[in-house]
């Protein structure tokens, strides 16, 4: 027998899948991030069951799921115009700085990538790279300007929720091996082998990106889509899924904490904003 509890889960639940039906319907492009997101979590869960070669392979996977879902995101609700841009500044910014880095140390400090696991490289940098700075940046944004709606505080914020993304990231892969640091003594606590001028670089090169994306804002038309919640669907379960591998599958602790305290100043105002809307609705 279903309890009373039980009846009003299966009713919410009914509720929340008439919603989305009625919000595909109403935008059936939609379906694509929608589609490419679920399929994301699904792979991300296999990440911390593999090994060796798959895991290598499920890594590439993630991030071209990650990027596709970003840009069919984007160009659903803004356009391809838009989305093009978005690749060309946050991708191509990426790039270079991987490149440049790897070649000088600058911005990030000095550091390599391993050889011929993640795909094909140009100037030693594999060219999965620059599309997970598409695919993980991209929710940040989104987010930033769901909380924030002047540029400054958008730029401010975005540049917070790209350090704090690579909290998880880097501790991840270079656990993994795929890329290794000169200077392995001089980072945060529990996080030595990454040093701090690698959070350094990620917030030079972020802010470049900010400033770029505000004047792509300005120059392309409002979304003619206003939905966020695959992107805001994808941020949160990166911010409270990536703590829960670190900590419990990936055995990296602190990661686990600094990752979670560093998405914090967007995760939870997001959370917060969405209690109060679900508290406004059951009124």
């Amino acid at each position: 027998m279903i309890g009373t509890r039980g009846h009003q889960l299966v009713d919410r639940l009914g509720q929340g899948a008439a919603v989305f039906g009625r919000w595909l319907r109403a935008e059936p492009a939609r379906a694509l991030p929608t589609a490419t997101a679920i399929l994301l979590v699904l792979v991300q869960i296999a990440y911390p069951l593999s090994a060796g070669v798959i895991r290598d392979r499920i890594t590439i996977v993630v991030v071209a799921l990650s990027a596709a879902t970003a840009l069919a995101h984007a160009a659903t609700t803004r356009g391809g115009r838009w989305a093009a841009g978005f690749f060309v500044i946050v991708s191509g910014l990426g790039l270079t700085a991987e490149i440049v880095g790897t070649a000088t140390g600058f911005p990030f400090g000095a550091y390599a990538y391993a050889v011929d696991r993640i795909g094909p490289a140009l100037a030693e940098v594999p060219l999965v790279v620059p599309l997970a700075w598409t695919g993980g940046l991209y929710p940040i944004w989104i987010v930033a300007g769901v909380l924030v709606r002047g540029a400054a505080g958008r730029a401010g914020l975005f540049v917070v929720g790209a350090v704090g993304w690579d909290l998880f990231l880097d501790p991840q892969m270079v656990a993994d091996g795929q890329w290794t640091w000169a200077v392995t003594d001089a980072g945060l606590p529990g996080l030595p082998q990454i040093p701090y001028t690698n959070y350094l670089g990620w917030a030079l090169v972020a802010t470049l990106m900010a400033v770029l994306l505000t004047v792509l804002d300005r120059r392309v038309p409002p979304a003619h889509d206003p939905s966020v919640a695959v992107p805001v669907a994808v941020f949160v379960w990166t911010w409270l899924g990536s703590g829960l591998a670190h900590a419990v599958f990936l055995g990296l602790p602190a990661s686990a904490c600094w990752g979670l305290a560093g998405l914090a100043p967007l995760g939870v105002p997001l959370l917060l904003r969405a209690r109060d809307l679900s508290r406004d609705r059951a009124r």
